[in-house]
C-alpha cells in the first residue's frame, strides 16, 4: 500500500505519542529518529520506514531558534516527500508548547509554503489526557492552560489560553476558528466552515474538540488536506481516512528480557508525582544533583554504582525531577539553558551505562531527556508497541550491536502517579 502519512514531530515523548494513537487506530507505524541520510547508517532504516503505513520523524525542534526548526522540519518533509507520503502531519505538545516567536507557527508556515498549500488547521486537543479546546481556548483538565502548571514551564512558559491570539502572535498569516457548534455538526459542516475561513484570507484555523467524537470528525473533515497540524488526538480520527480499523496486530513488539530501569528528567507536576509514588514504594532510586555534577563530582559513576548494586531486584529509578521553586533556584545559579542541558547530558550518560550493565526494559520521562537518551544511544529508528497510559507506548529499538531494547518515551505531562511500576507490568502481560 506504501506510507499515506508522513508525520513530523517537534519531540521524542511527542513523536511516539502520536505514533502510538496511529497504531491504536490501526495504522502500522516506524518512528525514525531525526530525518535519515542515504548516505549514513540510517539508509536502512529508510527502508524499514517502506514497510509501514505511517512514519513518525522524530526532531528535537521544540525549543530551538526558529531558524533551526523551520530548517529541520523542512529537511523532514524533503525525505517525506521523496517517499511518497499522501498528507504531512505537524505534530506539537499538547499543551502547545511555545513562545511568541515560535516554534509552532513559523514552522507550520514553512510547511505551508513548501507544500503551496494556503490552508491548514491546528488542535492540540487530547480528550484523553485532559487536553481540549473550547472556543479557541485550551484547557488542561478542568483549568485554562494559562492557570495549570504549564505558566510556571523553565523554557515554554504558557500565560495565554487563547490559541487564536497565541498561534497570531507567531505567524503572518490570519488565524480563525472552527467552534464547538460547527465540530459538532460533522465533517459536512467543517469543511463548510474551512471553506468560507479561505474565502475570508483565513490561513490557519484552530478547531475546537473536548471529545474523541470531535477529532474523528475533523479526521473527516480534513481528508485531503496536504497538511494538518495538531497534537496527537487528531490522529485518532485520520486512519480510517485510508480505511485502517483497531488491530491488536499493528502493535506487536518482539518479547521482552533484560534488567528494568527507569530515568526521569522532567520537572512537570505528572512526573513530579510519579517520583513521589515510586519513592513512597521503598524501591531503589538515586537522585542526580545538578549542583553536584556542575561541580565537577561524578555524579554518574555514583548513578551508575548504586544501580548496579539494585538491577538485579527489580526497576531502579535514577531521576533529577524536582518542585518548581528548586528548579528556579538550580536555574539562578547555572542558568536556565545551561541547567537543562547538563541534566540531559548527565541522564543521556547514564542511560548509556544502564543498557551496558544490561538494562533491556527502559522508562524515560521528560521530552528533552528523551531526545538526548536516543541519540546517546545510537538509536535510529522505532517500532511502536502497545499503549502503557493515553499517549505513551512501548517500543522496540535495535541497539547498535543488534539486541532489542525495549523503551518508552513519556512525555512529562503524562501517565498516572504509578505510571513507573504499571509500565513493566504492561510489558510483561502483553508478552504472555
Amino acid at each position: 500500500m506504501g506510507i499515506r502519512l508522513g508525520c513530523i514531530a517537534d519531540d521524542f515523548t511527542g513523536a511516539t505519542d502520536l505514533a502510538n494513537n496511529l497504531v491504536r487506530a490501526g495504522m502500522r507505524v516506524v518512528q525514525l529518529i531525526d530525518v535519515p541520510s542515504v548516505d549514513s547508517e540510517q539508509s536502512a532504516d529508510s527502508e524499514q520506514a517502506v514497510d509501514a503505513d505511517a512514519v513518525v520523524i522524530a526532531l528535537k525542534s521544540r525549543t530551538v531558534p526558529a531558524a533551526d526548526a523551520v530548517e529541520a522540519s523542512l529537511r523532514a518533509l524533503a525525505w517525506l516527500r521523496s517517499m511518497g507520503v499522501e498528507q504531512i502531519y505537524f505534530k506539537y505538545c499538547s499543551t502547545f508548547d511555545s513562545t511568541p516567536a515560535g516554534n509552532i507557527g513559523p514552522v507550520t508556515e514553512a510547511l505551508m509554503d513548501a507544500l503551496g498549500t494556503d490552508f491548514t488547521i491546528a488542535t492540540p486537543a487530547f480528550p484523553d489526557n485532559g487536553r481540549t479546546v473550547f472556543k479557541g481556548h485550551l484547557f488542561v483538565g478542568d483549568v485554562l492552560l494559562s492557570d495549570s502548571g504549564m505558566r510556571h514551564h523553565p523554557l515554554t512558559p504558557m500565560t495565554d489560553s487563547n490559541l487564536v491570539s497565541v498561534l497570531g502572535a507567531q505567524t503572518t498569516r490570519a488565524v480563525g476558528l472552527v467552534d464547538h457548534t460547527v465540530v459538532a455538526g460533522g465533517p459536512e459542516a467543517i469543511k463548510a466552515r474551512i471553506d468560507a475561513l479561505r474565502e475570508d484570507g483565513v490561513g490557519i484555523a484552530v478547531a475546537d474538540a473536548f471529545s474523541n467524537d470531535d477529532l474523528v470528525r475533523l479526521g473527516a473533515a480534513v481528508k485531503g488536506l496536504p497538511l494538518v497540524t495538531a497534537g496527537s488526538g487528531l490522529a485518532i480520527g485520520l486512519p480510517a481516512n485510508w480505511g485502517f480499523k483497531p488491530s491488536p496486530a499493528a502493535a506487536q513488539l518482539p518479547p521482552p528480557g533484560g534488567h528494568r530501569a527507569i530515568v526521569s528528567g522532567s520537572v512537570s507536576v505528572a512526573t513530579n508525582r510519579q517520583v513521589l509514588q515510586y519513592l513512597r514504594s521503598a524501591q531503589p532510586a538515586f537522585s542526580v544533583d545538578p549542583l553536584r555534577v556542575a561541580a565537577g563530582e561524578d555524579v554518574v559513576g555514583q548513578a551508575l554504582s548504586f544501580a548496579e548494586s539494585h538491577l538485579d531486584d527489580g526497576p531502579v529509578l535514577v531521576y533529577s525531577t524536582e518542585s518548581a521553586d528548586t528548579v528556579r533556584t538550580v536555574q539562578g545559579r547555572l542558568g536556565a539553558a545551561e541547567a537543562g542541558e547538563l541534566v540531559e547530558r548527565t541522564l543521556a550518560r547514564v542511560a548509556q551505562g544502564l543498557v551496558e550493565r544490561g538494562v533491556r526494559r527502559l522508562v524515560v520521562a521528560g521530552g528533552e531527556t528523551s531526545g538526548a537518551v536516543v541519540q546517546a544511544l545510537g538509536i535510529t529508528g522505532l517500532r511502536i508497541g502497545p499503549q502503557i497510559d493515553p499517549g505513551v507506548p512501548w517500543c522496540a529499538a535495535a541497539l547498535p550491536g543488534g539486541e532489542t531494547l525495549h523503551i518508552t518515551l513519556k512525555s512529562g505531562n503524562f501517565g498516572g502517579p504509578d505510571f513507573f511500576t504499571s509500565s513493566f507490568a504492561l510489558l510483561d502481560e502483553e508478552a504472555g
